[in-house]
């Protein structure tokens, strides 16, 4: 009877997971056709020929200020393994770190579907090192929180210190936006007092993982901030002259954009950043700031990802070299 209710019980929560699994597919699917829709409307009143000037109209100085600014993210990105790494107790040295997660990171955000196509590239990397993948798994879920600590972090501090720009391009009150940015500061205090406290952990494919502590997750939340104002500097450099912005303000418009492709499971956030960007740019020339838009991606995602498919063709080479010699 016992073993009946049990059964019964795994059986009803498997349909709510497949039916929970339904809904959140139908808004992915919803979010990534809306946005194409309002995509697709905008770019259909752009003139080719204006685009072209804008994309040309670039300075050399954008180009090197974007460059430099993608450096660092990546740079920045590395700092999710390592930190994950250390709280999984798994010495591995750095160089193997930051190639695994450069690699990762730019296939994940060219392919989409993070947890497969990143999972994928880091098992190809640090199982020959003895990473078991259960902790690859567990390292994944750390660099998730590291993610969105940091995102958190940004943009409830954007919402706080500029309400009055951000309301403007949102068409909402100020007020508003405040209330926005100190609930999202009570929810990272909350979080600290949490890992805190209660020194939480959670099971991944069978692996105990225990939630970095206040002082790691410290650590975690000012690189996932140093990378999101990097990524968003990429494109903020690239945008036309006088838009009148301010780098903070820019940065509520980055992470809601960055936000909104994620939920959308576009890859990279493909169409929906692109859109959301350019709704919240409306007052700035649309051919500039799709110029930018496209460079971005050429600079941010595309660059990267073909570096990545180098260096991990050029590692699976050397690899098998040294199992023929």
């Amino acid at each position: 009877m016992t073993e009946h209710v049990s059964r019964e019980r795994e059986l009803a929560h498997e349909r709510r997971r497949r039916r929970l699994s339904i809904v959140g597919t139908l808004v992915s699917a919803a979010i990534f056709l809306a946005s194409f829709v309002v995509l697709w409307r905008i770019l259909s009143r752009i003139d080719m020929e204006e685009l072209k000037a804008a994309f040309g109209a670039a300075s050399q100085r954008q180009m090197s200020l974007a460059i430099l600014f993608t450096a660092v993210s990546y740079t920045l990105l590395t700092g999710y393994d390592y930190v994950a790494l250390k709280q999984l107790k798994e010495r591995i040295s750095y160089r193997i770190t930051a190639f695994a997660s450069f690699t990762s990171y730019a296939v994940s955000f060219t392919l989409g579907f993070p947890l497969v196509t990143a999972g994928t590239v880091r098992y190809w990397v640090y199982s020959p090192h003895g990473v078991k993948a259960a902790k690859i798994a567990s390292l994944t879920v750390i660099a998730g929180i590291t993610f969105w600590l940091g995102m958190s972090a940004v943009l409830s501090w954007s919402l706080v210190r500029h309400a009055d720009q951000i309301s403007f391009l949102a068409n909402t009150r100020v007020s508003i936006a405040q209330l926005v940015g100190v609930l999202g500061f009570a929810a990272l205090a909350a979080y600290f007092v949490w890992v805190a406290v209660m020194h939480p952990a959670v099971t991944v494919r069978g692996w105990r993982l225990e939630l970095p502590g206040p002082r790691l997750s410290l650590v975690q939340m000012l690189i996932g901030a140093g990378d999101v104002c990097a990524a968003a500097g990429v494109l903020f450099v690239l945008l036309p002259g006088g838009h009148g912005l301010s780098f903070e303000t820019f940065l509520a418009v980055y992470v809601v954009a960055c936000m909104l492709g994620i939920a959308s499971h576009a890859p990279g956030g493909l169409g929906v950043f692109e859109a959301t960007i350019l709704i919240a740019l409306a007052h700035l020339p649309t051919s500039g700031v799709l110029g930018a838009l496209l460079l971005f991606r050429l600079l941010y995602y595309l660059a990267p990802f073909v570096l990545a498919l180098a260096m991990l063709g050029i590692y699976e080479a050397r690899k098998r070299l040294r199992k023929a010699r």
